[in-house]
């Protein structure tokens, strides 16, 4: 989980580096691409069992709603830094939380409730609306992690008869290929410097996805969420590596207040039924 949260932060990272080199659609197809030529090559001696699929309408959904996501970071990363980006996105459990009580009908309770209500606070710490730090473009990253949120849900909607490799595989041919009809109308020259990254955003994208899938294979998802927050540690050091851009306190503070709620709700979780409220 650990090395996936790495993955997914090494794939920001080039994102970051490729805003002001090329056209957003050029990362993203390459982001997606990549996914699904790795993905291909993993599964083609069972090609024809990972194509069935018992929700295709949820799956050109889930594979819409996270290439939307995946817009909406990589856009953003053109005016928000990447600890900003990965402190809004660990909102999502949270958001993924309230939509489940209200679209699938699981438990949400008054500790709940406070636990939203609190990340909420943490949220408002980090985007200081009204001040003279806020910007518009932090817009970017709140879309991105509302669709990200859709599509948890809508995992969780197909449930869990549907293979991992199926879904995996779908968001990535559904991907390329939207970008491949919209890309060309944004393409520019491509310099020699940005090749090396673009390949790495396929790359970085496609063993995270791996990684996790192979985590949750061998663990709960409830053991394994409180190391995805190690992303903020991560996105901090390259920020500051990369673009001597040390984090103000306010965002250090927000991100703080974040994942305390957020590990309030996975300590619940994890006590079992009769804490989940």
């Amino acid at each position: 989980m650990l090395i996936a949260t790495l993955c997914f932060s090494l794939m920001d990272l080039m994102a970051k580096l490729l805003a002001d080199q090329v056209p957003t659609t050029t990362t993203l197809w390459a982001r997606y691409a990549g996914q699904m030529i790795i993905v291909t090559m993993l599964i083609l001696p069972r090609l024809k069992d990972v194509l069935q699929t018992d929700h295709p309408f949820l799956q050109a959904f889930r594979a819409l709603v996270l290439l939307s996501a995946t817009g909406f970071f990589f856009s953003g990363f053109r005016y928000v830094s990447l600890v900003e980006t990965t402190t809004i996105m660990q909102l999502a459990p949270i958001i993924i939380m309230l939509g489940a009580a209200v679209l699938l009908g699981e438990r949400f309770g008054i500790r709940r409730a406070v636990a939203a209500g609190v990340a909420l606070l943490g949220a408002l710490i980090v985007l200081r609306p009204g001040s003279a730090e806020f910007s518009w473009a932090i817009l970017l990253p709140i879309g991105g992690m509302l669709c990200y949120s859709a599509y948890n849900l809508a995992t969780r909607l197909a449930g869990r008869d549907e293979d991992v490799w199926t879904s995996l595989f779908y968001t990535g041919v559904a991907g390329t290929l939207v970008l491949s009809g919209v890309a060309p109308f944004y393409w520019e020259p491509t310099p020699i410097s940005a090749i090396a990254p673009l390949i790495l955003v396929g790359a970085f994208g496609a063993a995270g996805q791996l990684l996790l899938i192979r985590a949750l294979s061998l663990a709960e998802a409830s053991l394994l969420a409180p190391f995805s927050y190690s992303a903020l540690l991560f996105a901090s050091f390259w920020q500051i590596t990369f673009f001597g851009d040390w984090p103000d306190f306010a965002v250090y503070l927000g991100a703080l207040v974040i994942i305390g709620a957020g590990l309030y709700v996975w300590h619940r979780e994890t006590r079992g039924d009769d804490a989940r409220r």
